[in-house]
Protein backbone atom coordinates (compact mmCIF):
# COMPACT_ATOMS: atom_id res chain seq x y z
CA UNK A 1 0.00 0.00 0.00
CA UNK A 2 2.64 2.19 0.47
CA UNK A 3 4.42 1.68 -2.95
CA UNK A 4 0.87 2.70 -4.00
CA UNK A 5 1.07 5.68 -2.18
CA UNK A 6 4.26 6.88 -3.08
CA UNK A 7 3.22 6.19 -7.03
CA UNK A 8 0.30 8.54 -6.42
CA UNK A 9 2.28 11.60 -4.35
CA UNK A 10 5.88 10.99 -6.40
CA UNK A 11 7.07 14.76 -6.56
CA UNK A 12 6.91 16.51 -9.26
CA UNK A 13 8.66 20.21 -9.11
CA UNK A 14 7.93 21.24 -12.48
CA UNK A 15 5.83 24.42 -12.72
CA UNK A 16 4.17 23.34 -16.44
CA UNK A 17 1.26 20.85 -14.94
CA UNK A 18 0.48 24.13 -13.18
CA UNK A 19 -1.13 26.07 -16.21
CA UNK A 20 -3.02 22.62 -17.04
CA UNK A 21 -4.24 21.68 -14.08
CA UNK A 22 -5.56 25.10 -13.37
CA UNK A 23 -7.52 25.34 -16.77
CA UNK A 24 -8.92 22.34 -17.14
CA UNK A 25 -10.25 21.96 -13.15
CA UNK A 26 -11.92 25.13 -13.66
CA UNK A 27 -13.28 24.05 -17.22
CA UNK A 28 -14.29 20.10 -15.77
CA UNK A 29 -15.26 21.68 -12.36
CA UNK A 30 -18.02 24.41 -14.46
CA UNK A 31 -19.80 21.62 -16.81
CA UNK A 32 -19.49 19.00 -14.05
CA UNK A 33 -22.02 21.55 -12.22
CA UNK A 34 -23.89 21.89 -15.42
CA UNK A 35 -24.66 18.22 -15.05
CA UNK A 36 -24.86 18.21 -11.16
CA UNK A 37 -27.06 21.05 -10.56
CA UNK A 38 -28.10 22.88 -13.13
CA UNK A 39 -25.66 25.50 -13.37
CA UNK A 40 -24.16 28.19 -16.01
CA UNK A 41 -27.27 26.98 -18.49
CA UNK A 42 -26.96 23.28 -17.87
CA UNK A 43 -30.01 20.47 -17.17
CA UNK A 44 -29.14 19.19 -14.18
CA UNK A 45 -28.92 15.39 -13.00
CA UNK A 46 -32.42 14.76 -14.16
CA UNK A 47 -32.16 16.15 -17.55
CA UNK A 48 -28.57 15.29 -18.55
CA UNK A 49 -29.85 11.89 -17.23
CA UNK A 50 -32.60 11.82 -19.82
CA UNK A 51 -29.57 12.82 -22.52
CA UNK A 52 -27.52 9.74 -21.23
CA UNK A 53 -30.33 7.76 -21.75
CA UNK A 54 -30.84 8.97 -25.15
CA UNK A 55 -27.62 7.38 -26.40
CA UNK A 56 -28.06 4.32 -24.37
CA UNK A 57 -26.14 4.93 -21.45
CA UNK A 58 -28.52 3.24 -18.89
CA UNK A 59 -29.17 4.14 -15.85
CA UNK A 60 -28.92 7.34 -17.34
CA UNK A 61 -29.40 9.11 -14.14
CA UNK A 62 -26.83 7.10 -12.42
CA UNK A 63 -24.90 7.87 -15.34
CA UNK A 64 -24.92 11.68 -15.41
CA UNK A 65 -24.24 11.75 -11.46
CA UNK A 66 -20.87 10.34 -12.20
CA UNK A 67 -19.94 11.54 -15.34
CA UNK A 68 -21.45 14.81 -13.33
CA UNK A 69 -19.01 14.08 -10.17
CA UNK A 70 -15.79 12.99 -11.80
CA UNK A 71 -16.15 16.47 -13.60
CA UNK A 72 -17.63 18.70 -10.78
CA UNK A 73 -15.04 16.76 -7.81
CA UNK A 74 -12.52 15.89 -10.42
CA UNK A 75 -11.62 20.02 -11.64
CA UNK A 76 -12.00 20.84 -8.06
CA UNK A 77 -9.15 18.10 -7.18
CA UNK A 78 -7.27 19.38 -10.09
CA UNK A 79 -7.45 22.95 -8.83
CA UNK A 80 -5.90 21.72 -5.82
CA UNK A 81 -3.41 19.58 -7.13
CA UNK A 82 -4.20 16.60 -4.81
CA UNK A 83 -4.98 13.01 -5.82
CA UNK A 84 -4.12 14.29 -9.82
CA UNK A 85 -2.96 10.94 -11.42
CA UNK A 86 -5.94 8.94 -10.35
CA UNK A 87 -7.93 12.08 -10.89
CA UNK A 88 -6.34 12.73 -14.41
CA UNK A 89 -6.90 8.82 -15.45
CA UNK A 90 -10.28 9.26 -14.01
CA UNK A 91 -11.07 12.24 -16.20
CA UNK A 92 -9.60 10.96 -19.44
CA UNK A 93 -11.95 7.61 -19.37
CA UNK A 94 -14.55 10.20 -18.90
CA UNK A 95 -14.13 12.52 -22.05
CA UNK A 96 -13.24 9.06 -23.90
CA UNK A 97 -16.84 7.85 -23.13
CA UNK A 98 -17.87 11.68 -23.76
CA UNK A 99 -15.96 11.03 -27.64
CA UNK A 100 -16.91 7.36 -28.49
CA UNK A 101 -20.72 7.88 -27.29
CA UNK A 102 -21.85 11.69 -27.77
CA UNK A 103 -19.21 13.37 -30.56
CA UNK A 104 -17.47 11.16 -32.74
CA UNK A 105 -20.30 10.75 -35.23
CA UNK A 106 -19.79 14.49 -35.51
CA UNK A 107 -16.41 15.06 -36.66
CA UNK A 108 -13.85 16.74 -35.51
CA UNK A 109 -14.60 20.71 -35.24
CA UNK A 110 -16.69 21.76 -32.14
CA UNK A 111 -18.84 23.78 -34.86
CA UNK A 112 -20.11 20.52 -35.52
CA UNK A 113 -20.50 19.16 -31.73
CA UNK A 114 -17.26 17.38 -33.05
CA UNK A 115 -14.91 15.93 -30.33
CA UNK A 116 -11.81 18.37 -30.56
CA UNK A 117 -12.79 19.95 -26.99
CA UNK A 118 -13.10 16.04 -25.18
CA UNK A 119 -9.94 15.65 -27.42
CA UNK A 120 -7.97 18.16 -26.04
CA UNK A 121 -9.24 17.89 -22.13
CA UNK A 122 -8.50 13.91 -22.83
CA UNK A 123 -4.97 14.82 -23.51
CA UNK A 124 -4.93 17.26 -21.03
CA UNK A 125 -5.92 14.80 -18.53
CA UNK A 126 -3.19 12.13 -19.93
CA UNK A 127 -0.45 15.00 -19.64
CA UNK A 128 -1.37 15.07 -15.79
CA UNK A 129 -1.50 11.41 -15.26
CA UNK A 130 1.91 11.01 -16.56
CA UNK A 131 3.54 14.60 -15.22
CA UNK A 132 1.63 14.93 -11.85
CA UNK A 133 0.65 17.75 -10.29
CA UNK A 134 4.02 19.71 -10.06
CA UNK A 135 5.25 22.11 -7.56
CA UNK A 136 2.31 24.08 -6.52
CA UNK A 137 -0.19 21.38 -5.30
CA UNK A 138 -1.02 19.31 -2.39
CA UNK A 139 0.35 16.12 -3.81
CA UNK A 140 3.80 17.60 -4.21
CA UNK A 141 3.06 18.68 -0.36
CA UNK A 142 2.11 15.51 1.26
CA UNK A 143 5.46 13.85 -1.05
CA UNK A 144 7.52 16.31 0.74
CA UNK A 145 6.04 15.68 4.20
CA UNK A 146 6.59 11.82 3.41
CA UNK A 147 9.90 12.17 2.19
CA UNK A 148 11.13 14.29 5.49
CA UNK A 149 9.20 11.66 7.65
CA UNK A 150 10.84 8.56 6.72
CA UNK A 151 12.19 6.19 9.52
CA UNK A 152 15.45 6.56 7.60
CA UNK A 153 16.04 10.33 7.63
CA UNK A 154 14.47 10.22 11.68
CA UNK A 155 17.00 7.91 12.46
CA UNK A 156 19.72 10.47 10.77
CA UNK A 157 18.28 13.38 12.32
Amino acid sequence: MNKLLSQVFVQNTSLAPLALRISAGITFAAYGAQKLFGWFGGYGLEGTGQFMASLGLEPGYLMALLAGSAEFFGGLLLIAGLLTRPTAIALALTMLVAIVTVHLPNGLFMANNGYAFALSLMAISASLAVSGAGRFSLDNAIANTKRVNTPEQTALA
